[in-house]
């Protein structure tokens, strides 16, 4: 698929862009080359290939789930204005 420089005009004005006459042909010439590319991908045949979430087969190596900080709760709320049971009170937003 080729573009015309309105093609390109009508976009650059959609996406709120001022672009000079280099640049709209610039920017044809870049779209073109990318919709070609498209085309040809789109060409290949995938008949009976799987979906691939990734394009290379590879697990996540994982940490343990263990808790490396202490519980600094008391610390953290002796600053807070305002606590009770364990909650932190703030003003009421919504009536």
């Amino acid at each position: 698929m080729s573009l015309t420089t309105s093609d390109v005009q009508k976009i650059a004005r959609l996406a709120r862009l001022a672009m000079n006459p280099t640049e709209i042909e610039a920017a044809r010439t870049q779209l073109s080359g990318i919709f070609e590319l498209i085309a040809e991908m789109q060409a290949v045949d995938t008949n009976g290939i799987a979906p691939m979430s990734h394009a290379q087969d590879l697990s996540q190596q994982l940490r343990p789930d263990v808790v490396t900080e202490s519980n600094q709760r008391e610390a953290f709320q002796a600053i807070a204005p305002q606590v009770e049971n364990g909650l932190y009170l703030v003003p009421q937003v919504l009536e």
